[in-house]
């Protein structure tokens, strides 16, 4: 199944889009099977585990993103290796990150993760939030990490025109910042998971975030 549904998805991404396997909870195996599928991007969302499937892994070149929320007393385990972190949510876990990564010798590429949806309980900057900060020039400061672009979740929802309207404010938010910047490394969108993976990707999305469609249900709890 993992094989396959790595094809299937794959085969549909336009050029410029990625696709991140969603691995959480699922054993080194499991990744194991859709990296030889030709899978090398995959996400993790709590850093204990990551850490563990890592070492479990070393002999594959895999490229590991984070993709949950991130505490900062967690930066620690992930800062050696990890390719992406999408949910950099403030300017507090930024400098930890750029703590982390300037003790591991590494510049740590980061999203900054945008609350664009209606829920109350999602992490994030708004869209207006996320432009004052780089306005602010605040992260200038901090020279061993990268910002890479963006990141959204969609309002948990059946209601189509409300998730396009979400994915729409995030695309918004990520071309205001490009001009702003001027910087071609600002250049990832990350959006869209296995029930609308679609509509962000006519929305801009650059990376994608599939879980359950490729691996099932999860298998296990691992922390």
């Amino acid at each position: 199944m993992i094989t396959e549904e790595i094809h299937r998805i794959t085969a549909q991404l336009p050029e410029g889009v990625r696709l991140v396997a969603v691995s959480k909870y699922h054993p080194s195996e499991a990744i194991r099977e859709a990296y030889a599928a030709g899978q090398r991007v995959f996400g993790e969302s709590h850093a204990q585990e990551l850490q563990r499937k890592h070492t479990e892994l070393v002999d594959l070149e895999v490229e590991w993103h984070f993709i949950g929320h991130l505490q900062t007393n967690k930066v620690k385990y992930i800062a050696p290796y990890v390719s992406l972190i999408h949910a950099a949510d403030s300017h507090r876990l930024l400098t930890e990150i750029n703590r982390q990564a300037l003790r591991a010798g590494r510049t740590i590429r980061c999203l900054l993760q945008l609350h664009v949806a209606e829920e109350e309980t999602k992490f994030g900057f708004t869209p207006d939030e996320a432009l004052a900060y780089i306005d602010s020039g605040e992260w200038q400061q901090l020279t061993a990490i990268e910002l890479a672009g963006a990141m959204a979740m969609a309002t948990n929802t059946d209601d189509t025109s409300r998730i396009r309207e979400d994915f729409r404010r995030a695309r918004c938010f990520f071309e205001q910042a490009r001009l702003r910047l001027s910087n071609p490394a600002f250049n990832e969108l990350s959006m869209g998971m296995s029930d609308d993976w679609h509509i962000a990707i006519d929305e801009g999305a650059t990376l994608i975030r599939i879980g359950t469609q490729i691996f099932g249900h999860r298998q296990y709890a691992t922390f």
